[in-house]
Formats: C-alpha cells, structure tokens, sequence
C-alpha cells in the first residue's frame, strides 16, 4: 500500500485536530510496516518533527502555507495536481478541504465538524452546504471524530459513506505538574484555587457569555466559587471581558490566552471543576483532559457530551444560564457527586487509547484497499 498523507494544515498551534493527527498517525506508521507513508507538509511548519525515523515514511514539504484561507486554497488546487502527476498512491488521506480528486487513488478525508453549515445565517449555510457538499462527495470515505457528527453529516450529505473513529489522548503526557509548576503557574496568573475552569477558544459556540451570566446567578446565590476560561481570541474575548465587567464580575472571573501545554495541565490541577457550556462541538477533547485531571465535568446538553460521557455527567441546556447555575451547583457543593464523576472519568479514558483508534485506522485503510 502506497498512502500519502496531507498534513499541510497542520502547524504550531495547539488543537484538537493536531493532537488527533500526531497522536494517532505516529501509532498507524508503526501498524502498518509493509505500508509506505509520504507526509507532505505545509511551507511554513515542520511537522516531519513530529515522527521518529522510520524506513517506511517519506517528508515532503509543500508550497502550501498553513494558514491564510485565500492563500491556502489556491496553492492547493496549484500543487496537488502537479504533485500527483509524479507520484503514485494507492490511498491520498486529507484533513482539510478541498479535496483535489486523483485519478486511480482512493480518497480518505477526516472532518471534525460541519459547523458552517450548522451554525451562521443562512446564506453562509447554503454557501459552505454547497461547499462542503462537492468536497465530501469526492471523497471515497469520510472519517469523523463521533457518532452524533456522523449523524450530523448524513442528515446533510445522506449519500455519503462515513466511519467514526474518536479522536484519542494519551493518558502519560498528562502528568501532574509539580508543586513548584503550580506555584509558578498561579503566581503568574494572579489566580485563586478551587475555581471553575473552561477551555476552549474565544468563538461564539463556546457559549461563554451565558456561563458569565451563571456565574452572576451562584454569586448572587453566595457560591463564591471563582471562574477561570483558558483559550486564544477567535473574535469574541473582548466580548466576554466586557460581560464580565458589565456583571461586577472582575476579581471573579479570569480569561487566559496564550498558555504552553504545560500551563494547561496546570490549570486543570488546581481547578475544583471543568464546565464546558458549548452550543455545538464536533467532540470534546477538554472532556478527556479534565477526565485526566481526575477532575468532575458539567456538560451542556448536546448529543456528543452526553456520547463521549455514555450520559455519565452533569449536564445543562446550554441556552439557559440559571440552568447552568444550578448544575454547577451541584457538583461544587455536593462532593458526592464530583466523586462519581472523577471515577467514572478514571475508567471512560481507555476507550480513546491512541493505540486502540490506530487499529480503526489500519482496519479502514486495508478495507479499501482490499475492494
């Protein structure tokens, strides 16, 4: 099997998708040894650092940029047909769009989500619909990190053939920081313990200006519990600094950008909870951190946490902050079940072994090839 690997998406910044790719994909090279891998990489990050030396993997790096929306899709539909031309592959996998079909090749492409054609007014939906619609269908197979986004897509695109394979953590990597670590880390941030946190970029799904609004209710209620969100500006920070000032909630509330992967694990430990109020995710990898942490999760309501979770957590609808209130409530103040959650959580995390969703991989790759 010849399989190529486009990984020009990926660079530096921390995701989802890039702990997935590095994770998973470094356990698939090793499974399948008669196999030869070629990664093309984007112009401007060497992901080839992130795999150890191995006879059946090739690097190339590409003309195209990692980011830049406008830049990226015209040196993607400039390179690939130039590149294709002079190699052979039996397997092209992809972790973006668009696809750029090849003659001969069967086409693998990994989506998080559809969120654009979810979420937005509707002339960005019928747009991105389209879109999407032409990419996925080239596809021979679309991979996806759940089973309510897998429904998600074939309630859209129902002629599709789609495969879940859950995006993984590796449980060592998380290790606790030392006392030192955590001393620096809170020193630096002029933050308490035994607060809240949530995690996840400053975007509108997030659904951070109602989990300030809950915060307002439980202090107006005298749970006196402080709130720390951890994530880098996707356009809505200003937004929430200015609930949280709007609320007289400053000196309660801390919002954090830029943090190392050490710093998160940091911010984990000396939390009493993880909230996560999201409108709308593709999966939740913060699930999983918290799980490590040994920490308790309060969930919005939406198919994919109650999945991850096997309806296992504390969950609120995400549109009503008094609801969201009450279930924090109840895991802070109520010790009984904080422990549950932190227990269930020390089983549940095996199921996303990188090692276990490589198999799915390998299993994937030798179906198709096999027909």
């Amino acid at each position: 099997m010849r399989i190529a690997i486009n990984a020009t998406c990926f660079n530096h910044r921390p995701s989802g998708a890039t702990q997935r790719f590095v994770g998973m994909y470094r356990e698939v090279i090793k499974k399948l040894p008669d196999a030869q891998f070629t990664v093309f990489g984007p112009s401007d990050f060497p992901v080839s650092n992130w795999f150890d030396y191995s006879s059946n993997l090739n690097h190339v790096a590409t003309t195209i940029p990692s980011n830049g929306r406008i830049n990226k899709a015209l040196e993607n539909y400039c390179y690939w047909p130039r590149a294709l031309r002079t190699n052979q592959f039996d397997i092209i996998e992809r972790f973006n769009l668009p696809i750029i079909p090849h003659k001969g090749a069967l086409h693998l492409v990994t989506t998080h989500d559809i969120r654009q054609v979810s979420c937005g007014n509707s002339i960005s939906r019928s747009l991105y619909h389209q879109y999407i619609k032409r990419s996925l269908e080239s596809a021979t197979k679309v991979i996806t990190v759940s089973k309510a986004m897998r429904d998600e897509i074939l309630q859209h695109f129902p002629n599709l053939s789609v495969s879940v394979v859950y995006n993984g953590f590796n449980r060592l990597t998380f290790d606790g920081p030392s006392h030192d670590e955590l001393t620096r880390f809170q020193s630096s941030y002029c933050i308490p313990t035994q607060y809240l946190l949530s995690i996840g970029h400053f975007e509108e799904r997030k659904n951070y200006v109602r989990l300030i609004d809950a915060m307002r209710i439980l202090h107006s209620q005298g749970v006196d519990i402080p709130l720390v969100i951890v994530g880098n500006d996707s356009g809505t920070k200003s937004l929430v600094q200015e609930r949280v000032t709007a609320l007289g909630l400053n000196g309660k509330v801390w919002l954090l950008s830029g943090l190392s992967d050490r710093d998160v694990q940091c911010a984990y430990s000396l939390c009493k909870a993880f909230v996560f109020p999201s409108s709308y995710e593709g999966f939740g990898i913060p699930i999983l951190e918290a799980m490590a942490a040994d920490r308790a999760q309060i969930l919005s309501d939406i198919p994919v946490f109650r999945e991850i979770t096997e309806n296992q957590g504390v969950f609120f609808p995400h549109g009503d902050p008094g609801a969201m209130a009450h279930a924090i409530e109840q895991v802070v103040c109520g010790s009984d079940e904080e422990k549950r959650l932190v227990a269930y959580g020390k089983t549940r995390l095996a199921a996303f072994s990188f090692d276990k969703l490589a198999d799915e991989i390998v299993d994937i790759y030798r179906q198709l090839y096999s027909h």
